[in-house]
């Protein structure tokens, strides 16, 4: 931007130079007018007499004299002091054009960054005191019967479990391998941070559509129905696009007063059983489940994990929330950013392997269903 004084003398230059060029102009086209009547015979006379000069060539030297006024403007205007500022500034514009533009995205997206985390802190339970219409008891439930009727696509549905007290919502996988599957965690790119309370995971978070953690009371409801046992299903894919998966035929929580103890049956798959682990130590099966706030890890008092010593394995793994056994080889639900040139992440399952080093994860889901399901 130019300075006041700048300014200033630009203009005052620039009227110079035009009153110059506007006087000129007008003594070369205007004619005299204001003769009168009194002169008007001997302009009559002077019609009639021959020009000295050849009248085109006379019609030539005021056109060569104007050009010459008019190269002279533009010559003393670019001599100004602050017409190579002007410049300077007009080829500035589109940079700071695209510098102000790039600012105003960085904006949006840093507000919908805090907009998805204020979104994931609130519980996802649907109605939880009002009278809701139930589509069943769970997925395999809904798969079970109104897919006799008709098809029943994947999606959303409310579910109303024996021994809840109320209906939620939950996400049905109704196509893969046979359909009848209920979503109990889900991470893909990371805009959900599982760093969470005890409460949070009792409760659960995030968004159904997205990523998000079901919680550990509605999970123990669905796991500890009279009328059926559910299975596990854990998919892992790499940075690579690469899958894995772990099954267990038999899978339930203890209620809350056993801190939601996990117990899993036989495994399958090609991930490895990264809840068992290969040592005594690092077997998560039976045990509770722990946060930063509900420390049940057992590390009494401290736990060795690369020869140091760790306190807490939910502060360890950044206070995430898991099944930790003296930490162990499986936490789907630790720290996990996805940026456009690097993938940060703790989700593990260190029984997956490739060249003898864990792969890094990249998303992960776990699903339930039915051990019944036809």
């Amino acid at each position: 931007m130019m300075s006041p004084a700048c300014r200033l003398s630009s203009w005052t230059e620039l009227s110079v130079l035009g009153s110059l060029l506007g006087n000129f102009t007008a003594n070369t086209v205007e004619e005299p007018t204001n003769a009168g009547g009194k002169n008007l015979s001997a302009l009559n006379s002077q019609e009639k007499k021959k020009c000295n000069v050849p009248c085109d060539f006379q019609a030539k030297m005021l056109r060569e004299e104007k050009h010459y006024m008019c190269r002279m403007y533009i010559f003393n205007l670019a001599a100004l002091p602050c017409y190579s500022l002007l410049q300077t500034n007009l080829y500035n514009i589109p940079r700071i054009t695209l510098s102000y533009l790039f600012d105003g995205v960085n904006e949006l997206m840093s507000r919908v960054m805090l907009l998805n985390a204020e979104m994931s802190r609130k519980p996802i339970e649907v109605f939880p005191h009002r009278a809701v219409q139930s589509h069943g008891l769970d997925c395999s439930d809904i798969k079970d019967t109104i897919g006799s009727v008709t098809k029943t696509p994947s999606g959303l549905y409310i579910i109303h479990p024996e021994g809840s007290s109320y209906p939620f919502e939950v996400l049905c996988e109704m196509d893969f391998r046979g359909g009848g599957w209920t979503v109990i965690q889900k991470r893909t790119e990371g805009m959900v941070g599982f760093q969470r309370t005890w409460s949070d995971y009792l409760d659960g978070f995030g968004d159904l559509a997205g990523e998000f953690w079901l919680g550990l009371r509605k999970i123990f409801h669905i796991t500890n129905q009279k009328t059926a046992s559910f299975m596990l299903y854990v998919g892992v894919e790499s940075e690579d696009d690469s899958y894995a998966y772990a099954s267990y035929d038999s899978f339930w929580l203890e209620d809350e007063a056993c801190s939601f103890k996990i117990h899993l049956g036989r495994y399958s798959g090609n991930a490895g059983d990264a809840f068992r682990g290969y040592r005594k130590e690092d077997n998560q099966n039976t045990l509770p489940f722990s946060t930063f706030d509900a420390d049940n890890d057992g590390c009494n008092p401290v736990c060795l994990l690369q020869e140091q010593p760790v306190k807490s394995c939910s502060n360890f793994s950044e206070q995430t929330g898991w099944w930790f056994s003296q930490c162990g080889l499986a936490n789907l639900n630790g720290i996990h950013r996805l940026t456009r040139r690097k993938l940060k992440t703790g989700i593990r399952w260190d029984t997956w392997t490739e060249n003898d080093k864990p792969v890094k994860i990249k998303s992960v889901s776990m699903k339930i269903r039915r051990t019944y399901f036809r």
